[in-house]
């Protein structure tokens, strides 16, 4: 199993300035190529202070130039947003500029709240029909000269402007959870990202066997690279748990209230969700939240990947931004490095022999 790590520019009140937080990114994704991480990936939201990025490609832009190794993702450009030519010269921008670095992540969107702002108020279950007709055409003007006739983009003979270095392009990813979307993105040769959110450990269990069976259902398609994202913190202390439950807990009221659009939203700012909102407040006990993520001391946080690894997760991605505070988010990557990692490079060592 590899490992990769999700960065936010987050912010939950105005206290600390964008130029801090931009700064404190950076210092994640060096450490994380120091440590031997695969990717850093990048996500985009709009007027959301909680997790701001108008343009993920910005924040690869600058994180290729204070790195060398680590490759660099979206996760994830949406789709409904954006114009495929955009998206096709954008990225390749990115892949030029990061000498081959990029990882192109898509999705369809998940809010509400932005596709009311972003999409024209569209139900952001619609966002699927946008991430499927634009995967081909990035690929038709990655190749040359193309023209498109769609349901939702027409434009005449077009190319990507610059070229991407990787050939014929960088890896794609396509976030997903049913099994619909499962399919579409292994047949359309694209790798897997997928997130049980905030749901219990037993999600990823249900995840894991919705990748099996939809692979198995396609013979002859080779097997994609298989993501799973989960808010991380290693504590040093077995105690020390409840510290990032509780911050992760106020996190969750506050995606809740963009997730449902059942909140205010002041100034980009998110109030949390009331109680009497939530779709099942039991889900919001300490302990609850605790199975939710992936925590504890490097051992637990060892045999917690263990079952990553066994329902075929073979990327791994670091959920380093939900409200931590700077010095514990660099704490808990640095025990991760140290203290985690170690293990499964050893495994994979023995796998090899």
């Amino acid at each position: 199993m590899k490992f990769s790590i999700s960065v936010n520019m987050e912010r939950s009140t105005p206290d600390k300035t964008p130029r801090e937080v931009v700064r404190q990114m950076r210092e994640l994704v060096q450490l994380a190529e120091e440590g031997g991480f695969e990717i850093a990936w990048a996500a985009e939201h709009h007027t959301i202070e909680l997790m701001a990025g108008p343009n993920p490609f910005t924040f690869l832009m600058d994180w290729a130039a204070h790195t060398s190794r680590i490759r660099l993702g979206t996760a994830v450009v949406v789709a409904p947003y954006w114009h495929p030519i955009r998206v096709a010269g954008e990225a390749a921008l990115v892949d030029l500029y990061s000498d081959g670095r990029l990882e192109l992540g898509l999705g369809r969107g998940a809010f509400q709240y932005e596709f009311d702002r972003m999409a024209g108020g569209i139900d952001q279950r619609q966002g699927g029909r946008y991430l499927r007709e634009m995967l081909p055409v990035l690929r038709g003007l990655w190749q040359g000269d193309f023209e498109h006739h769609g349901e939702l983009w027409r434009f005449p003979r077009a190319t990507s402007v610059p070229k991407p270095l990787q050939a014929p392009h960088p890896p794609i990813w396509v976030a997903a959870r049913d099994p619909d979307t499962f399919a579409w993105a292994m047949k359309s040769g694209a790798n897997i990202m997928a997130t049980p959110l905030s749901r219990p450990h037993a999600e990823v269990m249900v995840l894991g066997q919705r990748f099996a069976e939809t692979l198995a259902k396609l013979p002859g398609i080779g097997r994609p690279r298989f993501l799973m994202l989960r808010r991380t913190c290693v504590c040093a202390r077995q105690e020390d748990w409840i510290i990032p439950v509780r911050i992760s807990t106020e996190y969750n009221r506050r995606f809740e209230n963009l997730f449902r659009n059942v909140g205010t939203v002041e100034n980009g700012f998110p109030e949390p969700a009331a109680w009497e909102q939530m779709t099942n407040p039991d889900d919001y006990s300490p302990e609850r939240v605790r199975d939710g993520m992936v925590v504890g001391t490097p051992e637990q946080v060892v045999a917690r990947l263990q079952q990553y690894a066994a329902v075929g997760v073979d990327q791994f991605c670091y959920g380093a931004s939900f409200g931590l505070p700077h010095d514990v988010a660099m704490r808990s990557l640095e025990l991760f490095i140290t203290e985690v990692m170690p293990h499964f490079a050893s495994q994979e060592a023995e796998a090899k022999q």
